[in-house]
């Protein structure tokens, strides 16, 4: 067997086993619970399990495979999400509204296009072969993403509820909790460095080209900061003090009439388990930008750059297998060096999200996956306790506005070290 027909053989392998994780996750699922949208920022899940086989249709069936006839045409508008170059979109705000097609109609959709593009993979003799591969690899690391965002969204959506329900049983009870150890931090030294992907495997386009970047010697903490470490930022007036802020966090701030992190009910926590009790020493979750930017002021410390975070991140000892959890862990207090780098929450930099030097999207209605959101946000690094194992890599740029407080992020510290001559 040659070596493209085991490329495509572990393209299908991968295609199978993200598909059928995407149905796997919904498993706990109501009905009702699958059209659920509380706010417009959040999708249902049948939305996600639809769009994300729109993508394959899309992008792949569409342009490549002879004679493919969409299974239904109207799904074009139903399920793009923002690709102004493929056409009409359906308003977001109203997505929960799509009782029709029915769940039974969305798993025969994604029945149909998978035996489509299982079809087209088996065509060695394809002319497009290499960019049909490429485009299925970008359709199942997009499917990864929106498997992230559907536990996001859905822990957004059962917390509206009173009843506070739980997504999952909670799991095996946990440890009895111990002290946090205090904070320790890694020195890295400065000088001119590389940042970008790098090497073989899949990346996004915004991860590249690599290139040099000066940096000045920093410090950067060992762990996230913690539930406890929070509190007592809430307790000396964290969100009556105008001079901890950004203006526009201020702004933000008097208008959403933030208190506390998203889900703190008093001193429980709401989970994709249901309402607990919060546990001191875990890491801080579900804070904007804002909020980070303004505990590290508190702190005597600032946020990392993402460029700072790489390059320390790039030279830490890797943590080992990610298992997926419904919420982040503490840190191992007996562990030295660099912790919860990708398995906790994701950490806010105080890096604008731009495009790399030399950054070039893709022609056509594809080149709009990352390209255009190059405005207004800002950067995370890391991953979080929901993230797709293949998507934890040192490059990897996430972003999202900074008053976004629904996905799992949190912050690291990080000041400027003294051995900067500065």
């Amino acid at each position: 067997m040659n070596q493209a027909s085991v490329g495509s053989l572990e393209l299908v392998a991968r295609f199978h086993e993200v598909r059928q994780a995407s149905l796997n996750h919904c498993r706990p699922l109501s009905i009702e619970d699958h059209s659920l949208q509380a706010e417009a920022f959040t999708s249902p899940p049948k939305w996600h399990l639809a769009h994300t086989t729109w993508f394959f249709e899309t992008f792949i069936l569409v342009p490549f495979l002879n004679g493919y006839e969409p299974e239904n045409p109207r799904y074009e508008m139903l399920f793009n999400s923002y690709y102004n170059g493929i056409g009409e979109q359906f308003p977001r705000p109203k997505r929960a509204l799509l009782s029709r097609p029915s769940l039974e109609e969305i798993h025969h959709y994604r029945s149909t296009v998978e035996a489509a593009i299982l079809q087209l993979l088996a065509d060695d003799t394809h002319p497009a072969r290499e960019n049909i591969h490429a485009r299925v690899r970008l359709g199942i690391e997009h499917e990864c993403q929106h498997q992230e965002l559907f536990f996001t969204d859905i822990k957004y959506s059962l917390s509206i509820n009173p009843l506070s329900p739980a997504f999952l049983a909670a799991g095996a009870p946990k440890s009895s909790d111990g002290a946090t150890a205090p904070l320790a931090w890694s020195v890295v030294d400065g000088g001119l460095v590389s940042i970008g992907h790098d090497g073989a495997g899949f990346c996004f386009d915004n991860e590249q080209p690599r290139h040099p970047v000066y940096i000045a010697p920093f410090e950067l903490a060992q762990r996230l900061v913690t539930n406890g470490e929070y509190e007592q930022f809430i307790a000396d007036g964290g969100y009556q003090r105008p001079e901890l802020w950004l203006a526009d966090g201020w702004n933000t701030l008097q208008r959403e009439n933030w208190t506390a992190p998203l889900y703190w009910r008093g001193s429980e926590e709401y989970t994709l388990e249901g309402l607990v009790s919060r546990r001191p020493q875990s890491p801080v979750t579900h804070i904007s930008g804002y909020e980070a930017e303004a505990y590290a002021r508190w702190a005597g410390a600032r946020l990392p750059t993402e460029q700072e975070w790489e390059v320390a991140a790039s030279i830490a000892e890797p943590a080992g297998t990610h298992v997926v959890r419904v919420h982040p862990e503490p840190a191992d207090s007996a562990e030295q060096g660099l912790q919860q780098l990708d398995d906790a929450c994701w950490q806010w930099t105080r890096s604008a999200y731009v495009p790399y030097p030399g950054f070039s999207p893709a022609e056509g209605a594809i080149g709009e996956y990352n390209g255009k959101f190059m405005s207004n946000q800002w950067v995370l690094r890391g991953g979080s306790c929901v993230s797709s194992p293949g998507h934890l890599r040192p490059s990897y740029r996430n972003f999202f506005y900074p008053e976004d407080r629904w996905q799992f992020t949190g912050l690291r510290l990080a000041r400027d070290s003294a051995q900067d001559p500065s």
